[in-house]
């Protein structure tokens, strides 16, 4: 990864594959390595993982948010993800010290203005902000910010494009995002288990959490971000929900990781599961293997 950026786009289609399809060729042909896609059809969102070398890395990211500029239109747009673009949220993903995150994420909002889309800078790109303070209230509210001068684009029009909304734009750490299916159909227990893990509620270091409610199972589920994964593992985060589950008379049902995680959250999650002592990535054959040999 030593001449690579990465960035994670999340895309507001995830049940129509001939859009998605039309994305991912766009970002490989523009010389971006595509090495993972997750689709959500109750989400109805899609998340991309995206390798390349900076300047690549730009090309890739334009030509895929302008595929779903051109082909995603948010008026007809129903998913129980909360949203605010066509292409929603694209983090350039910060793993040293380096300014090259910055630098390709300034490129690419030029280019996203270009196409009459504007560019909203969260994490490092905006003060911090998360993608929940743009998502507050849901597009109609945006646009009222907008127009009144609260919410000001980092480049691109000051208000939101018709059908592809804004493009949210930022540098952040690597983070986890997993979702944790409920053995109930009661949403609020979903809802009342998020805001007990969250950390603006008081809940755990580092993780957001919302309920959802999925249409194709009757489930309802507890989706989270785990935003610093060094302040509370993985682990930790499935097992108090877990506990609280229990609480509330149901169970966990299921779980699925969206995208993909690094290689020291799945060491802490075995070791913890085999009882063994904290374990280091390096106790990973492929990580251990691809510093000696490359890659395998």
């Amino acid at each position: 990864m030593a001449n690579l950026l990465e960035s994670v786009p999340n895309f507001s289609e995830g049940r129509d594959s001939s859009v998605l399809d039309a994305i991912g060729q766009a970002m490989a042909d523009a010389g971006g390595r595509v090495v993972d896609i997750h689709a959500d059809a109750d989400h109805n969102r899609s998340v991309f993982t995206l390798v390349a070398p900076p300047e690549q890395l730009v090309e890739s990211l334009a030509a895929g948010i302008a595929v779903a500029v051109a082909r995603i239109d948010l008026r007809r747009h129903q998913g129980v993800h909360p949203r605010v673009g066509a292409a929603d949220v694209v983090p350039i993903v910060r793993f040293g010290g380096d300014d090259r995150p910055e630098r390709a994420a300034r490129l690419l909002a030029r280019r996203v203005a270009m196409l009459g889309v504007p560019v909203l800078g969260y994490g490092e790109l905006g003060e911090g902000r998360r993608p929940a303070f743009y998502r507050r209230g849901g597009m109609e509210h945006l646009a009222e910010r907008m127009a009144a001068g609260e919410v000001e684009p980092l480049l691109g029009p000051a208000q939101l494009h018709e059908t592809a909304g804004a493009v949210l734009l930022g540098v952040r750490p690597p983070l986890v995002a997993f979702n944790v299916d409920l053995d109930t159909d009661d949403v609020e227990v979903a809802r009342s288990i998020a805001a007990s893990i969250r950390e603006r509620d008081g809940g755990l270091a580092g993780v957001q959490a919302i309920g959802l409610l999925l249409p194709s199972s009757g489930r309802a589920q507890v989706s989270t971000n785990l935003i610093d994964v060094d302040a509370t593992p993985l682990w930790r985060v499935v097992e108090e929900i877990e506990r609280l589950a229990g609480e509330r008379g149901t169970r966990v049902h299921g779980s699925e990781l969206v995208g993909l995680m690094p290689a020291r959250v799945a060491a802490a999650a075995a070791g913890r599961a085999l009882h063994l002592p904290p374990m280091a990535a390096d106790r990973l054959l492929e990580v251990a293997a691809d510093g000696e040999f490359g890659s395998l």
